[in-house]
């Protein structure tokens, strides 16, 4: 799980149209009794995971679930409109990569709609002996610092030599971002509404009113972070949600669980919610 002890930061100028933010962990203290498992809530962004051991990252299919699958310890997890669970319960050093959106055919050679909603092992997309190298170094490098570096430096080897995100795709997400319309942002794109739904799909990893709902929810636990007192129907009104029941539903939709019960859990991490 996310702890104290992650570092952080921006990449480099050269990866930042690709990649949004780098981390590294130590992985923590094992997991009290109870909390074993993580519910982790969606960010509409594909991400890059390199386990520094040999322990497989395990998830579950839902609650009920005691057994789980077993991906691989480097993962690609797909653009996601819903929660998963993990298996936190022995930690691991790691070091991960946020990407943005429309990165994932630069740094993977495949668009992001060929991972979404799942996790997929990053062997099958870069190949095992590369992967293991990538990992042995990793492992070397004793301090977070000079992982991120190794890290950093492994995604800038990998982008072709001619790189531009769709200039569609990003004139799309700014207008997204600026609450215009769907239907007004496909028009300006001069794409009928389907095809401009499946290239943001291909692209992005989610179809864009998918996309805008994460994107909404995670203002929202933002504020909620930032604000942990703040009244239900205060947020959902900052947030632009019709009301606070269309807030709960969404809520519930999109984390697995009620506002309340989310609050009531006061995670460290806003998006890191322990069981």
């Amino acid at each position: 799980m996310l702890t104290a002890m992650t570092l952080s930061r921006a990449p480099i100028t050269a990866l930042r149209p690709f990649v949004e933010l780098l981390w590294a962990s130590d992985g923590g203290a094992p997991a009290s009794a109870g909390t074993g498992r993580e519910l982790v809530l969606p960010t509409g962004a594909l991400h890059l995971v390199v386990r520094l051991d040999d322990r497989p990252l395990r998830v579950f299919c839902d609650v009920s679930d005691a057994v789980g699958f077993s991906v691989s310890p480097a993962v690609i997890g797909g653009a996601r409109a819903a929660p998963y669970l993990k298996d936190v319960s022995i930690p691991s050093a790691s070091v991960g990569a946020l990407l943005r959106p429309g990165a994932a055919g630069f740094l993977l050679g495949a668009p992001a709609g060929a991972f979404i909603g799942a996790h997929h092992a990053l062997d099958d997309v870069w190949g095992r002996p590369a992967v293991e190298c990538l990992r042995g170094r990793l492992v070397e490098e004793g301090s977070p610092a000079g992982r991120l570096a190794l890290f950093e430096a492994t995604l800038q080897a990998r982008l072709p030599s001619l790189r531009r995100v769709d200039p569609r795709i990003a004139f799309a997400l700014a207008g997204l971002r600026g609450n215009v319309p769907v239907a007004a942002v496909a028009a300006a794109c001069n794409l009928s509404h389907r095809h401009f739904t499946q290239r943001f799909r291909e692209a992005v990893g989610l179809a864009p009113k998918a996309w805008c709902r994460v994107q909404r929810f995670g203002c929202a636990l933002d504020r909620l972070a930032a604000e942990p007192d703040i009244a239900w129907a205060e947020l959902a009104a900052a947030e632009g949600y019709a009301d606070q029941a269309h807030f709960a539903r969404e809520f519930r939709a999109l984390a697995g669980l009620s506002p309340g019960a989310y609050r009531r859990r006061a995670p460290a991490a806003p998006r890191h919610v322990p069981l």
